[in-house]
């Protein structure tokens, strides 16, 4: 390819981001009283919020329903031409419908309005052609119009379907403020993310428990405490008295500083070397908590105590990584 189809190419892909740019940039003037009255109607919706489109609409309907239902406001996606084959029968007089179609007259929309209207329910339609058919027979009509597609051709929807995400993403993050939606909240419908991972996981989820809690008593000696690290690989070990309770806490930082010394380790005591004050953490606290105190203080494990600082588990670094909490 020669530099010349090169700059064609970055010219062509730039005069498409431009003119995206220019019809996003007009919806900032159709952030108006029907988008208001849109709001409230979704908002009232006592069941779901059933968002229809065809086509490249369809593809972005189906964004939109999910990023709603993600945000706080219970949707689905409906395929037109499906309900009226049946599909119809989803949505239900508590619902409100979500029509998007740039020309206002995708015919497969067309045929199930009036099964919409007998059901009496909200019609909001997002279109570009405020005299259309479905423009007409909406409840609340937000205007989506573009000066023209980014295809040179002007026939494949693309700012036309840009325009409409973008203002899909208006409405659903409205709501999400008006709903009070908080991280909490989306964190309990994306439980398999980084973010609910964050939110929702617990020290005690992850911790280390009973025989895998590397731990030993006040009396041994260093060599034991060596012994218990290897075969526990948390990188620590707790030390505790006869009764189970911790006393102190010995690392692998601890045990290079020990070995510059001159200490026979087989005959030096644990209670010797110890650190007793030392960070700990309880069983109920958020493991995003516990990351946070591990990098504020620069260590790489901590004891789990319960509220009667009892000894109940243990974890480091690596469980934090194998949760993806880091």
């Amino acid at each position: 390819m020669t530099n010349t189809e090169s700059q064609q190419l970055k010219t062509l892909g730039l005069a498409v981001i431009n003119t995206e740019l220019e019809a996003i940039s007009a919806l900032r003037d159709r952030i108006d009283d029907a988008f208001v009255d849109a709001c409230q109607h979704l908002l009232q919706c006592k069941g779901r919020i059933v968002v229809i489109g065809m086509g490249k609409s369809g593809h972005i309907a189906g964004k939109l329903a999910s990023t709603l239902a993600s945000t706080g406001s219970p949707a689905f996606y409906v395929n037109p031409a499906e309900a009226s084959h049946g599909d119809l029968g989803m949505i239900t007089n508590k619902d409100v419908v979500l029509a998007l179609s740039n020309s206002g007259e995708t015919s497969e929309i067309l045929t199930i309005l009036p099964l919409i209207k007998r059901l009496g329910v909200p019609l909001i339609v997002m279109s570009g052609k405020p005299n259309s058919t479905l423009a007409s027979n909406a409840t609340t009509h937000i205007n989506i119009r573009i000066d023209k597609e980014a295809c040179p051709l002007g026939l494949a929807p693309t700012s036309s379907t840009t325009a409409a995400l973008v203002m899909g993403d208006a409405l659903a993050i409205a709501l999400l403020e008006a709903r009070g939606f908080t991280a909490e909240d989306f964190a309990l419908s994306h439980p398999g993310g980084n973010l609910g991972r964050r939110l929702l996981l617990r020290v005690s989820d992850i911790m280390h428990t009973h025989d895998s809690i590397p731990k030993i008593k006040g009396d041994a000696r260093v060599s034991d405490a060596l012994i218990e690290m290897t075969e526990k690989g948390l990188g620590m070990t707790a030390i505790v008295d006869n009764n189970g309770n911790m006393i102190g806490i010995f690392t692998d930082g601890d045990l290079r500083r020990v070995l510059a010394q001159t200490i026979d380790i087989h005959t030096s005591l644990i209670a010797d070397y110890m650190t007793t004050e030392c960070k700990t953490a309880r069983p109920d606290m958020l493991a995003a908590e516990v990351l946070a105190i591990m990098q504020q203080y620069k260590i790489n494990a901590l004891l789990i105590l319960d509220d009667e600082h009892a000894l109940v588990g243990a974890l480091n670094m690596h469980d934090l990584l194998r949760a993806g909490v880091v």
